[in-house]
Formats: C-alpha cells, structure tokens, sequence
C-alpha cells in the first residue's frame, strides 16, 4: 500500500490520540485502578499474620463451629425439643441401669409439710404476729395454717420412718427396692432423709419449679436427675415402681396420686401397691364410695387403695403384696412346667 493509500485509509477513518480520553473513558480508567488497588489490599490482608490469627480465632469460637451436640444455642431451640426430651428419657435411664437400680418405692406428698421444730417455730412467729395486730384477719389465717402445719409435722416423722424401715431392710440384703422422691422438700424431703439414716440411697427426680431453687441434701448424688418436662419425669417415677406411698399434699400430689390409680385401673401397672397415708385426711379429701356409688368406678376398684397410719404397717403391707406375687409367680411356672 503506497503512501497516498494510507493517508486516504488515515483520513476515512480518523483516530483520537491517547490523551484525547473520553468522560466514560476516563472513569473506566479510574475504576479499574480502584480495583487494582483494592485487589492488592486483599493480598496484603491475607498477609497480616495478625488478621489471619484473628479470623481463625473467631472460627473456632463460631456456633456454627461446634459439633452439633456441644451446641447450647442449638439444643435450646424450639426445633430441637423433641431432642431433649429424648435427652430426658435416655440419661436416666442409662445412670439408673448403671447403677443397678431395678425396682422403686414412689413416696408424694406435700412440699408445704415441715419437721416439728420448724412448725413450732413458725408457729410462734404467728401467734407473736397476731398478738401485735389481734384484729388482721390474714394473721389469724396465718396463725391456723401454722396450726395445721404443727399437725401434720407428724406426716414428716411417718415418711422419715416409712424411707428408713425400707432402706435399712435393701441394706440388709432383704430386697432391692430403692426409695424415689420428687427431690423437692417437705415429704420429698423426709423420704430422702429417711433412707439417708438408714446409710440407704435414694433418688430424686427433681424439676425447675418456682420456689424450688435446688434439690434437698439427703438424695444420693449419683441418682439426683433434673428434669424439664413433667411427663418424662413421670415416666421415670412408674417405670420401676414396686409400690407408691402418698402423704398429704396439694395439686402435685393429687395428680401423681390419679395417674398411679389410672395405670392401676387399666392394668398397665401391675400389681402395685398404692398406699394413701392419713386415713383421716383422705377419706375427707376424696370420697372413693360414693364415686363407685355413682357407678363412675367399679366396685372392686375401691380395692386399689389402701389407707394407713402407720409406716410398719405400709411397710409390711408392701411387703405381704411382693410375697404374694411372687407366690403367684411360682405357681404359674410350675403349671407352665
């Protein structure tokens, strides 16, 4: 191509020099030295032995880090509930099998029933309350409730006695039954205490309840569970049960008792004993007859419970049942045979 060719080609079409930059251009030019820039920085932040300490630190802290079970945040979810209260079911059961426990004595009873030198000692305060203020209608509630509390310090005694008579016979080799409480205080309370003089263990199943901040001292400490939910807790009560010995007591135990006596009515328990202790107090609390009278109960289901007032007696009717069944237990082998 001559030269007269080419300045016809250069003129056809016309070139702008380098300087000659457009706005759009010019900020393409810009941007693309910003992201060179910023490129260079992230090189020299992975450099930085002290970022790069830092960020590793902070991953293995991470929740998300965390094996699944170590994980607090994960298993008190709402998503995982169905995980805890399998939690729930599983430990005990693991640390009951481990511990040779096989066969249990549930005792309930009222949290609000004390030893006889708190109850007189409240009940002094009462009367001291009154004698200042004769005429306030809350203290002299006050100073009957403390009465009545004085009253059935007795229970206290009968359930510390009922726990010792059971733990000092599995102590001495006659049976393998082990005292259950709900680990609170109170009944629950005199029941550990008992099985703890007679040098027996005991358990407690205990619960995150208000006013309930922490277990009684007299359970073992290796069969001292908490629980979360109410109806795992149960399950552990009856799922060994041999026998069930209630005391006075409120709500809890009014339905601890009606769950027992249902398992007992359908014949998903067994042959277990359910003793009610204070013959007074329940028969004037729940009035069995006339619930069969009313035909909403049969008649041989008057026959589930029993009443007493005497810890030997309880004792040794719980015992009277076990050698019954084992009786009945032979005679079935033998016939099978």
């Amino acid at each position: 191509m001559g030269l007269r060719e080419r300045k016809e080609m250069a003129n056809q079409f016309p070139r702008k020099a380098s300087f000659d930059l457009s706005p759009q251009q010019h900020g393409q030019s810009v941007n693309s030295q910003d992201s060179n820039s910023a490129g260079a920085e992230a090189t020299r932040r992975s450099e930085d032995e002290r970022l790069v300490n830092e960020n590793l630190s902070r991953i293995l802290q991470s929740s998300s880090y965390q094996l699944a079970h170590a994980d607090e945040g994960l298993l008190s979810s709402a998503e995982m509930r169905g995980v805890r209260m399998l939690l729930e079911i599983t430990k005990p059961q693991q640390i009951l099998e481990a511990e040779g426990v096989e066969s249990t004595i549930i005792i309930f009873g009222g949290v609000n029933i004390i030893e006889r030198s708190a109850a007189e000692g409240r009940l002094a305060a009462a009367e001291a309350e009154l004698a200042r203020n004769p005429n306030s209608g809350p203290l002299q509630r006050q100073l009957r409730r403390s009465q009545t509390q004085l009253e059935f310090s007795r229970y206290y005694d009968a359930a510390r006695e009922f726990s010792r008579l059971v733990s000092a016979d599995q102590q001495a080799g006659h049976h393998n039954h082990v005292i259950v409480t709900g680990g609170g205080p109170g009944i629950m309370e005199a029941a550990n205490r008992g099985a703890f003089d007679a040098g027996g263990r005991s358990i407690g199943l205990s619960i995150k309840l208000p006013g309930e901040p922490e277990p009684n001292p007299y359970i073992s400490p290796e069969l001292c569970f908490q629980f979360n939910y109410f109806a795992l807790r149960k399950f552990h009560f009856v799922k060994r049960s041999a026998a069930a010995v209630l005391f006075p007591g409120g709500f809890g135990t009014l339905d601890e008792l009606f769950e027992v006596l249902t398992l007992r009515q359908t014949a998903i328990k067994g042959q277990m004993p359910v003793i009610l202790f204070g013959k007074d107090f329940w028969q004037r609390l729940i009035d069995f007859d006339y619930l069969a009278d009313c035909g909403l109960i049969r008649e041989e289901h008057l026959e589930l419970v029993r009443f007493t007032d005497s810890a030997q007696e309880a004792w040794s009717w719980i015992q009277a049942c076990e050698a019954q069944q084992d009786h009945e237990d032979l005679s079935s082998e033998a016939l099978a045979a």
